[in-house]
């Protein structure tokens, strides 16, 4: 199993090195994946916030 990913690892570098870059995603779905990292880390501290309250009380 470790082999297996290490030489998939190796080669996407050895790809990359060569001018491979490629991307997967576009320019809206990048905007529409950071705006939902923006809201889950707001979500993620009102659930830390309410957590530490929860154990003050």
């Amino acid at each position: 199993m470790y082999y297996s990913w290490s030489k998939e690892f190796l080669e996407a570098g050895k790809r990359r090195l060569a001018g491979d870059t490629a991307r997967a995603a576009t320019c809206d779905e990048v905007k529409d994946l950071r705006r939902e990292t923006l809201a889950l880390k707001e979500c993620v501290a009102d659930l830390m916030l309410e957590n530490r309250l929860l154990k003050k009380a």
